[in-house]
């Protein structure tokens, strides 16, 4: 045998290099012999043995000759079939231990350890049960957050999708793998570039949510925080976030209806807080990934509900709870974080005018599919649930479109809620976030014969055109408190387009009857009214703004 390296050490490396190729070759021809000998899995035993010495102890080369020599032996026999399970687990047991020890072993041998997991599941999927899989995800878990190594780990998430004996793994996989994104307490980068091991405790798998979910009164991380300010100061810790949303949300949408429906809120929760991060990041790609992450989500989300089987044991409760986190994050990002000025000089025209498209696309699914499409209807789930319990979801349905309509009219008060004198100080793009939100509710009040109008659509339009109506009665109020303090100034050009469009899509507007209905009226209007109900193209809004419009003129 000839070496060919110049210190003593090093031609002993080769040569175990060239020992491992060797015994890696000859398990490729005769493995299947071998296991049929009674004495063999002793001598296997000392080879594993010698193997994970090698990775915990030798040259990066010896490291990464001993994991091939395990590699070639296991991916040429499970895809054949030939590989016995004990000597399967064997190997990933190795790759356990080896990664649970402290060593001086490279990251690029860690890599190959995750290289060699994921091709270890995908040659032998059938072998795989709920146990061994959680082993390997927990595995993998153990290779740390060190970036050569995340950068690998991206590389083998899909190929990790459960097969369909034990699909019951989705949301351990993917709650595995949301670890990785912005927690309440995120983890900070160290000078190294490394990220932090201060990472949340592993999930409980048997918790119900397994997270904490959002509240509906604060936003993730206080921006004015020291922990905020530390976690930012680190843009970089979002750069593995940034690429794995997009490889997760691919992952999730793979998975079946039935284990989708168990982590679709801790799903959504995580966007929700990588979407926070826009205000202290706003140069970062990790919102903006987010944001179309979570459309893709709900896309998916509302599809499923619409068209998916009634039968299918997701409950109306469960259904409920998703709607409410959904409902969280709209309202969390819409009014905290979208129509804003920002806090960064850096972004380009480009740039702004990309992130203003993002806004009104999250906005435009809100207004024109979510809340336009029914959530659910209590027959989907007679005989899920009793008749209390249909009640207090239909409630909590209720409350939620309540709050979702309340977040467009909170977005769109930005204009008419500034004092006149700094109304002009503001961005356009904010009073055109503004002016579109306001467009949504006018959207959500009309009725133009709509063959698919519904239950949901008629209590979703009773709920937006009383506070349209008050929205529309402050704006008509606010122009002549603007024009006493203006005196012979102009109006700003924001409010003075606000009040014109207003107008304009009040004398457009036309209402349903069941909608004119809970309008307050005076109660001879109500009893004309309630005749013509079967007369379309109600006007009875005009009403009640009556009072502001007569201001309006004998103001002049």
């Amino acid at each position: 045998m000839h070496c060919s390296r110049n210190t003593a050490q090093k031609q002993w490396d080769e040569t175990l290099v060239l020992v491992l190729g060797g015994i890696a070759r000859i398990l490729r021809l005769f493995f299947p012999f071998f296991t049929s000998l009674s004495n063999f899995w002793s001598g296997w035993e000392s080879l594993l043995q010698f193997v994970e010495n090698s990775i915990l102890n030798g040259s990066k080369e010896v490291a990464l000759a001993a994991i091939n020599c395990l590699q070639t032996n296991v991916n040429s026999h499970s895809l054949k079939g030939n590989m016995p399970m004990r000597y399967l687990t064997s190997v990933i047991d190795v790759y356990e231990h080896v990664l649970k020890k402290p060593s001086s072993y490279s990251d690029k041998v860690k890599q190959e350890i995750l290289h060699g997991l994921g091709e270890i599941y995908v040659q032998a999927q059938g072998s795989f049960n709920d146990v061994i899989y959680t082993q390997l995800l927990a595995i993998i878990d153990l290779a740390g957050n060190v970036p050569p190594v995340l950068r690998t780990i991206l590389e083998i998430v899909p190929l990790l999708g459960p097969t369909e004996h034990i699909s019951s793994m989705w949301p351990v996989l993917l709650r595995e793998f949301l670890q990785y994104l912005p927690k309440p307490d995120t983890h900070v980068q160290n000078e190294d570039g490394k990220i932090d091991q201060a990472r949340d405790s592993r999930v409980n798998y048997e918790a119900p949510n397994g997270t904490i979910p959002i509240s509906r009164d604060k936003v993730a991380v206080s921006p004015g925080s020291e922990s905020a300010a530390a976690i930012n100061a680190g843009i970089p810790s979002y750069i593995f976030a940034e690429k794995l949303v997009p490889v997760l949300v691919d992952l999730f949408l793979q998975a079946p209806t039935a284990e989708k429906y168990i982590v679709y809120p801790e799903v959504i929760q995580s966007l929700g807080r990588c979407m926070t991060t826009r205000r202290e990041n706003p140069d970062s790609a990790l919102w903006r990934l987010a944001v179309e992450a979570f459309n893709r989500v709900l896309v998916d989300y509302i599809t499923e509900s619409t068209n998916g089987d009634p039968r299918s044991g997701i409950t109306k409760p469960v259904r409920t709870r998703i709607w409410k986190e959904i409902a969280d994050v709209y309202e969390i990002f819409l009014v905290g974080y979208c129509g804003r000025a920002l806090s960064s000089n850096s972004l380009s025209a480009v740039a702004l005018e990309a992130d203003e498209s993002l806004e009104m696309t999250i906005l435009n699914t809100l207004g024109d599919t979510v809340l336009k499409l029914p959530i659910d209807t209590p027959m989907d789930f007679k005989g899920q649930i009793s008749t209390a319990e249909i009640a207090n979801a239909c409630m909590a349905e209720r409350e939620v479109v309540e709050r979702l309509v309340s977040t467009l009219d909170r977005c769109a008060s930005r204009t008419c809620s500034l004092p006149v004198e700094t109304v002009e100080l503001m961005p356009p793009h904010c009073s055109r976030f503004s002016l579109t939100c306001l467009q949504k509710l006018f959207s959500l009040s009309s009725y133009s014969n709509e063959v698919n109008w519904n239950l949901t659509r008629s209590d979703v339009s009773k709920i937006s055109i009383m506070v349209l109506m008050n929205r529309c009665e402050y704006i008509l109020s606010r122009f002549l408190t603007d024009e006493n303090v203006l005196g012979e100034y102009p109006l700003p050009k924001a409010r003075l387009e606000e009040i014109i469009y207003v107008l304009q899509e009040l004398e457009r507007l036309l209402i349903h009857p069941d909608v004119a209905s809970i309008l307050p009226l005076h109660p001879c209007l109500r009893t004309d009214l309630a005749e013509e109900k079967e007369k379309h193209g109600n006007r009875s809004h005009l009403f009640v703004l009556l009072p502001s419009f007569c201001e309006l003129v004998t103001s002049r």
